[in-house]
């Protein structure tokens, strides 16, 4: 019996080990609820797409969503240090800084909690990836402005990929946007997955 047992446990490890190997690289996702799967299951979010759609390009790739809906880059930071821990990723993509607009924060402040989790995800030698985040016009022409330009510059500063706003092409679809106004639903997602696939390869291994 406690041979059996044995040979049960070197299986399982075995296919454990098998399982985890498959994937040569882990991506982080960190974003508010454009990434978190709002108002659906989470099975059906973008992010959850994804790893299917990179296989079909050639990259096999771990996708860990740590996404929460409402979540500001101060959070992102905040949360940041426990998830490098935890998933040890070889890239993260940052999908941060709309709530921030929402609320009118500084784009200074937004600026400086980018900039730590740069170094936080640097300081772990994984690769972040920053995804471009626009404001509604109607926050005021000079703020948009601000905030728009806030991630090229950031992009070219700290040498650091810089990924489209996949809002900016859902958000023209009236029939692929919830009645917010805001979110994309989930008739929108498959097409988001394979848009950020595309996006995602130049820069994954």
């Amino acid at each position: 019996m406690r041979k059996l047992l044995t040979l049960i446990i070197v299986v399982l490890s075995s296919q454990l080990f098998i399982i985890k190997n498959a994937y040569s690289q882990t991506l982080l996702i960190l974003g508010d609820s454009l990434s978190a799967g709002y108002n659906m299951p989470i099975e059906q979010s973008w992010p959850s797409l994804l790893p299917l759609q990179l296989e079909k390009l050639g990259k096999v790739t771990e996708v860990i969503n740590g996404s929460i809906s409402g979540d500001t880059t101060g959070n992102g930071l905040n949360r940041l240090p426990t998830l490098l821990s935890q998933h040890k990723p070889s890239y993260v993509l940052i999908e941060l800084g709309a709530n921030d607009g929402l609320r009118g924060f500084p784009p200074q402040k937004i600026n400086a909690n980018l900039e730590k989790m740069f170094a936080q995800i640097k300081a772990t030698n994984a690769q972040p990836l920053l995804m471009q985040i626009q404001v509604p016009p109607n926050y005021g022409k000079r703020y948009s402005q601000t905030f728009g330009s806030l991630y090229p510059k950031l992009s070219e500063k700290h040498d650091i990929p810089l990924l489209p706003f996949f809002l900016e092409e859902v958000i023209v679809k009236p029939e692929w946007i919830m009645k917010d106004g805001l979110h994309p639903k989930p008739e929108a997602q498959p097409w988001i997955a394979e848009f950020m696939a595309k996006e995602l390869v130049p820069y994954l291994k």
